[in-house]
C-alpha cells in the first residue's frame, strides 16, 4: 500500500476547523468591542448633553434679573388699597389702617 506524505484529510480538517473557530471567536470579539465602544460613545452624548442642558439653566438663572425686594410697609398698603377698592374698607377704616401701617 502506498503512503501519502504530507498531512493526513483528518490533520486538515482539524487544522481547518480549528481556524474557522478562531476565525469565528475573534470577529465575536470584535463584534462586541465595537458594541462596547458604540455604547460608551452614546452614554458620553447622553452625559454631554446633560452637561450643556444644566449649563444652559444655570446662565438662564444667572441672567434672569432678580426679583425685586417688596418692602412690607408697601405690600400692606398696597393690601390695603385693594381692599378699599373692593369696598371691603370705609375710607375711615382704609384711613386708620393707613395711618397705623405707616406708624403716624
Amino acid at each position: 500500500m502506498m503512503r501519502r506524505r504530507g498531512p493526513s484529510l483528518l490533520t486538515t480538517a482539524v487544522v481547518v476547523g480549528g481556524a474557522a473557530h478562531v476565525g469565528a471567536k475573534s470577529a465575536q470579539k470584535g463584534a462586541q468591542e465595537q458594541a462596547n465602544a458604540q455604547a460608551a460613545a452614546q452614554q458620553e452624548a447622553e452625559q454631554s448633553a446633560q452637561i450643556a442642558e444644566l449649563q444652559a439653566q444655570q446662565a438662564a438663572a444667572a441672567a434672569a434679573p432678580a426679583a425685586p425686594a417688596v418692602d412690607p410697609t408697601t405690600a400692606e398698603l398696597q393690601n390695603l388699597a385693594n381692599l378699599h377698592a373692593q369696598g371691603v374698607l370705609t375710607d375711615e377704616e382704609y384711613a386708620a389702617a393707613k395711618a397705623k401701617a405707616l406708624g403716624i
